[in-house]
């Protein structure tokens, strides 16, 4: 599933068609296209992992889901088309094996961009405080919270809790508050790092955790699990990545000799 930053690329590209007319709307999608066709895009925004695209009344929303891709000025033969977009001079903009529709209300009133990792209106100290309205919660689903951290994926999860030295079956409210503070500023601070090394393809050479089975810090093996509410799959050493508050739910998880913190007893919700 493309995260954040992969949106943050498109849109970029995207910015081409601002103030550009919409001539021609084609594709399988079951939305009433008439609604766009003939409209001039205001704005090309995206807030985690959606895509929009807004005119005067209406905004089209694009969720690229697992297996969802894009392009631009070209087509993909193999592939049904979703939603195509025409342009004057024979520019278009088209998607695939994606989530499309229509909304109607006003972006700056349904979208929260402060949860945004990769947005200037970004508010480290609001998604702490969310974080610790759920002190249950366990870290691998928090970073997928997309009210607290929207953009963030599966890929930008893993990396963050290695990097931080946290065990994916840790609750929020048992992290001591360095480390709470150490999630969330990584969180952002990844995000913009796996931006640029995509820009420059060379993405998956600095993944850590992320498809891995060597802790490059241990040298030994790591668990590969589906954790959490989410149940979306972690890489995690369970030698150098502390587990913090109650053993892990799953026997077979906690068997594998996850090192566990004693209780944080100046942890607040």
């Amino acid at each position: 599933m493309p995260e954040g930053p992969s949106l943050v690329i498109l849109r970029d590209k995207a910015q081409v068609f601002e103030g550009r007319r919409i001539l021609r709307v084609e594709g399988n999608t079951k939305m009433d296209t008439d609604r766009l066709r003939g409209r001039v895009v205001k704005a090309v925004r995206t807030w985690g992992k959606h895509f929009l695209l807004e005119t005067a009344n209406v905004s089209l929303r694009i969720h690229l889901l697992m297996f969802g891709s894009w392009c631009i000025d070209e087509r993909k033969p193999d592939k049904a088309l979703r939603i195509g977009l025409g342009f004057a001079g024979g520019r278009e903009l088209n998607f695939y094996s994606c989530a499309a529709r229509l909304v109607e209300e006003p972006l700056d009133l349904l979208y929260d961009w402060s949860a945004d990792v990769m947005s200037d209106q970004w508010d480290p100290k609001l998604a702490r405080k969310r974080l610790l309205l759920h002190p249950d919660t366990l870290a691998c689903d928090a970073l997928l919270d997309q009210s607290v951290f929207s953009g963030v994926g599966n890929i930008i999860k893993n990396e963050v809790l290695f990097r931080i030295r946290v065990h994916p079956l840790s609750r929020i409210g048992a992290l001591p508050p360095r480390k709470l503070g150490e999630l969330v500023r990584e969180a952002r601070a990844y995000s913009f790092q796996f931006l640029e090394w995509k820009r420059a393809f060379v993405l998956r050479q600095h993944w850590l955790a992320h498809r891995k089975s060597v802790c490059p810090r241990c040298d030994l093996r790591f668990t590969i699990a589906h954790l959490g509410r989410t149940h979306r799959r972690a890489f995690f050493c369970g030698n150098c990545q502390v587990q913090y508050g109650e053993p892990a739910p799953s026997p077979r998880i906690a068997a594998r000799g996850a090192k566990v913190a004693a209780p944080n007893r100046g942890a607040r919700p």
